[in-house]
């Protein structure tokens, strides 16, 4: 009994580990592990074991700017287990990332957290970074700014929008023909599996007497959609970069 309850209380309680099979992922891809269950000093239930997907973003709170914590996705791996003590389990698993997955840019942390429910007792916890290369549609939208229409990547975040939840945002700043008309392009993805909706917002340099009102009223920032077929951007960059070009050049005047 003097067990249990010292278990309750975190003291010679379960735990548990997920190991995962490899540590690099692209969005959308599945993850394979397995979640070790260590039983402790007594016997205890756990009702569920899940795995969520975690990360940091940026949210403004009181006109300030604040980190915290973002569950992404919540996955159950498990139902009712009971571990007796000094018990070891192992419980395999699947899961598939999601698409809006970010990638691990800019020093943006992600990692799964596995946690326990375990009634009347402190739940056991296990935290595990992972890398997420930018999905390979993204990369192509990536490419085709950078290498063919002279914007430069200058800033990736992880940011609360109110109409869009949590999102990663590229910030660009123009160069090439329109350095004299731009002062940066910011980027959003929103994939899919078989496309990739780019939503840009041209911040628009000042020109003249009514750039300048414009610019004061923070009027000048204009906003555009992108859909990209999954065909598009499995052919050639320079497809991609020519529809991305038609939609940015409205902007230039």
């Amino acid at each position: 009994m003097f067990k249990k309850f010292l278990a309750s209380v975190g003291i010679g309680a379960a735990k548990v580990d997920t190991q995962l099979e490899k540590e690099t992922f692209v969005p959308g891809e599945d993850v394979q592990g397995k979640v070790v269950v260590q039983g402790g000093e007594a016997e205890q239930t756990i009702d569920a074991i899940h795995i969520f997907l975690m990360t940091e973003a940026i949210r403004e709170v009181d006109d300030k700017k604040v980190k915290e914590k973002v569950s992404l996705k919540k996955y159950k791996v498990s139902d009712h287990v009971t571990i007796g003590e000094g018990e070891t389990k192992e419980i395999p698993f699947t899961i598939q990332l999601p698409y809006h997955a970010p990638a691990s840019l800019g020093r943006l942390p992600i990692w799964f957290e596995t946690g326990a429910d375990i009634p009347m007792a402190l739940d056991p916890e296990d935290r595990d970074p992972v890398t997420l290369k930018p999905h390979p549609y993204i990369e192509k939208v990536l490419e085709a700014l950078e290498n063919h229409l002279d914007f430069r990547l200058r800033e990736v975040e992880m940011e609360y929008s109110k109409r869009h939840g949590f999102v990663q945002e590229f910030e660009f700043a123009a160069g090439g023909e329109y350095r004299a008309y731009l002062d940066e392009l910011e980027a959003i993805f929103f994939l899919s599996e078989d496309k990739l909706d780019v939503m840009l917002e041209v911040d628009r340099r000042a020109r003249g007497l009514g750039g300048l009102f414009a610019e004061a009223l923070e009027m000048d920032e204009s906003r555009a959609k992108v859909t990209l077929s999954s065909s598009e951007l499995e052919g050639p960059v320079q497809q991609v970069a020519e529809r991305l070009k038609s939609e940015i050049d409205r902007y230039k005047e």
